[in-house]
């Protein structure tokens, strides 16, 4: 048998970070359901917490199921460890905690989630962190935006939910120059279609709630970098601050990524297929999706993701109420935040993920009250076109 580092994505997915052998035999992962381990003598919890012998202490500092987890996810991305967190905003408050003090910079991308959003500007507010939005899209404007306190690069390629990308190496090669950690939220993506850490950057982070669980059923989130950053931030703001994942989740979160490249797959697909019959439809003004030729980033898409991945971003030629009209008449298209569920769901960013961020800074980002964003899912392309096609008849 090959070594699992060997192994292609799809087979890694279900069989890395873990050995029957080492379980009694089971052929999938235990749950182990346990706040807290046992030890034979004081002098083996001693030992253990000292950490001069490996074992287990607490759930809240690691977990058998959870490193499972843990393991299959630092393989999938190309990096040398990862940690479990409850959810996706837990795994980015402890990255950004973690490279910053008072008074440092972030550099972002203008496009950020909206309780990211939030977080940056609680830390501004509370530990005078400041951050800088940015298209980040040539390197005279990267340069432009960095201080002498910069000391991390946080990025969302694609972006949530204008579907801009931003060019890794280029960023890459000038964050080395001055030293910065460059973080990448790579949910849109997941590794099956792009891998940062690859291409230069030092932590990647994951909403593992969205493609990576894939069910819409747990919340959960992933960091992956080195392993001395990974066991940097285990024992500081994963273990006091607590933003840890339980092992039902991460039980849920380890049957989800056997079927990802699959899923991914037919989400592109599907995705696709969409976002053609929007750009060609005369009710339609425009489509946000970067693997159409159309798209302003369709040549970093090719040059970094394997394809576009599962979701689009799209305006109406109309006003806000035919928006809000088209979204009303779908049957078989759910009114839902979150993404990359089996089924399509749809949203209106400027009311729903991004009602924090002001509207000056939305209208900066590229964020209409007129745009909609689409989570294509696994349905029948052709059904899914459909329920669109006589919503968009209502107008």
């Amino acid at each position: 048998m090959k070594n699992e580092n060997t192994h292609r994505f799809e087979t890694k997915a279900i069989h890395s970070g873990y050995d029957p052998k080492k379980h009694l035999d089971s052929l999938t992962p235990p749950i182990y359901q346990t706040s807290t381990f046992t030890f034979s003598s004081i002098e083996q919890g001693a030992r253990r917490f000292g950490g001069t012998e490996d074992g287990y202490i607490y759930s809240r500092l690691t977990n058998p199921t959870v490193t499972v987890l843990e393991e299959r996810m630092a393989q999938l991305e190309e990096g040398e460890a990862a940690l479990g967190f409850s959810s996706g905003m837990a795994a980015v408050s402890a990255v950004l905690m973690n490279v910053t003090k008072a008074n440092d910079h972030i550099l972002c991308s203008r496009g950020v989630y909206g309780c990211t959003f939030g977080l940056l500007q609680l830390l501004k507010e509370k530990y005078h962190i400041d951050y800088t939005l940015s298209d980040l899209s040539t390197a005279e404007e990267i340069r432009s935006h960095i201080n002498e306190n910069t000391t991390c690069i946080y990025i969302e390629t694609p972006i949530n939910p204008t579907m801009r990308l931003i060019d890794l190496q280029l960023l890459v090669s000038i964050a080395k120059e001055k030293g910065i950690k460059v973080v990448v939220d790579n949910t849109f993506s997941t590794p099956y279609l792009q891998k940062p850490l690859f291409l230069g950057c030092d932590i990647v982070v994951h909403s593992a709630t969205k493609y990576i669980g894939g069910h819409g059923d747990v919340i959960g989130g992933i960091v992956v970098g080195e392993a001395t950053t990974i066991e940097e931030i285990k024992k500081t703001t994963q273990k006091d601050i607590g933003g840890v994942i339980s092992p039902f989740d991460a039980w849920l979160l380890i049957r989800g990524i056997k079927t990802l490249a699959v899923r991914m797959e037919r989400h592109c697909e599907n995705a696709e297929m969409i976002a053609n019959r929007l750009i060609n439809h005369a009710k339609v003004k425009s489509v946000y999706y970067p693997g159409h030729a159309s798209h302003s980033d369709h040549d970093v898409m090719k040059k970094q993701m394997s394809k576009a991945g599962g979701l689009l971003s799209f305006e109406l030629e109309g006003t806000y109420e035919d928006t809000v009209k088209v979204v009303n008449h779908l049957k078989l298209i759910k009114i839902a935040v979150s993404l990359g569920d089996a089924e399509t769901l749809i949203q209106h960013p400027a009311s729903m993920t991004h009602a924090v961020v002001p509207e000056n800074i939305r209208k900066d980002m590229g964020i209409s009250n007129e745009m909609l964003r689409l989570s294509v899912g696994l349905e029948a392309w052709e059904d899914i076109w459909g329920d669109i096609e006589q919503a968009l008849d209502s107008i």
